[in-house]
Formats: C-alpha cells, sequence, structure tokens
C-alpha cells in the first residue's frame, strides 16, 4: 500500500487484486450471492477513494477489514429496506403438478443412465440441438451420438418400465 500510495501502479493494481480476493472472501458467507460481486467492488472503489487515510505504520489488513465491514454493514442495511414484490396467488397452479413431477422423475431417469448419454438426450430430445451440433458440444462423433441416443433411449425406456417409476 506504501509503494501504491507513492504512485506504484504496478504495486497498486497487485495490491487490488490481493484485496480482491480477500474482500470476496469476507463477504461470501455474509451476502447472497447475487450480491457478492456489486460490493466486492463497491468495496473497491472504497479503498480507492480512501487510500490517502491508510496510515503506514498500521496493518493494511485492518484498514481493509474496516472498510469491508462497513459496506457489508450499508449492503444488509440495504436489504432491509429494499422494496419486496410479492407473489401472484395463481403462480403455482393445481394443472402444473403433473408436468413438474414428470420432469423430476425425467431427471432422476437421466441421472441413473451414463452421463455421455444423458447429456446427448438432453440436447438432442430435450434442448432440440441437431446431431451434429451435440456432437461439437460434447466432443462425440455424429455416430457416437446418435449410437449414445439410442441406447440410452433404451435403457430410459427399461428403467420407465420399473414399477418404483411407475407408481409416481
Amino acid at each position: 500500500m506504501v509503494a501504491a500510495q507513492a504512485g506504484h501502479g504496478g504495486a497498486y493494481r497487485r495490491l487490488l487484486e490481493q484485496i480482491g480476493i480477500y474482500v470476496r472472501c469476507f463477504y461470501m458467507s455474509r451476502l447472497p450471492q447475487s450480491m457478492l460481486e456489486d460490493t466486492v467492488q463497491e468495496t473497491l472503489i472504497a479503498i480507492h477513494e480512501k487510500r490517502h487515510t491508510y496510515d503506514p505504520s498500521r496493518p493494511v489488513r485492518h484498514w481493509v477489514a474496516a472498510i469491508a465491514r462497513y459496506k457489508w454493514i450499508d449492503r444488509i442495511r440495504a436489504l432491509r429496506t429494499a422494496p419486496t414484490e410479492s407473489l401472484a396467488e395463481d403462480l403455482a397452479s393445481d394443472d402444473q403438478a403433473p408436468a413438474i413431477a414428470s420432469a423430476a422423475i425425467l431427471d432422476r431417469l437421466l441421472d441413473s443412465i451414463k452421463p455421455a448419454q444423458a447429456r446427448v438426450i438432453r440436447l438432442v430430445k430435450i434442448d432440440g440441438f441437431s446431431i451434429e451440433e451435440a456432437a461439437k458440444r460434447t466432443g462425440q462423433s455424429p455416430s457416437l451420438v446418435k449410437v449414445n441416443i439410442h441406447r440410452g433411449l433404451a435403457r430410459l425406456a427399461a428403467l420407465a418400465r420399473r414399477e418404483d417409476y411407475a407408481n409416481e
């Protein structure tokens, strides 16, 4: 920090990188993931703006921790006053229950076959990619994609006929 205060750009850049790692770790267990990066950036800006207040006779970690703590408190206060939206009453209707159950069963079925087969089935049969696109995304040859789809679907059909999936 002393070198940064003296105008050494390389030292300042390295200092901000290290401080960024420190404050990111500090906030990871204290803030929601969605607020993490914005708070890190706000803290780095505050450190930049207040760098002239650092006293070289004291540890820089304590100075950084104090700024990070104040920014964290500001975020917590903002959370309390942030407006919230209420969910619509008709958001989850009863007619969606079968689709939700089917999606959960399909996920469990796909998790029970080979990952390479599940991935190409998801890409081609669910997401709508072509065989060639799935081959590029997975690194498999187009013929291997076709074989994996065929074998995976056969395995899924056998699993679906089992009693435990039929009764759900």
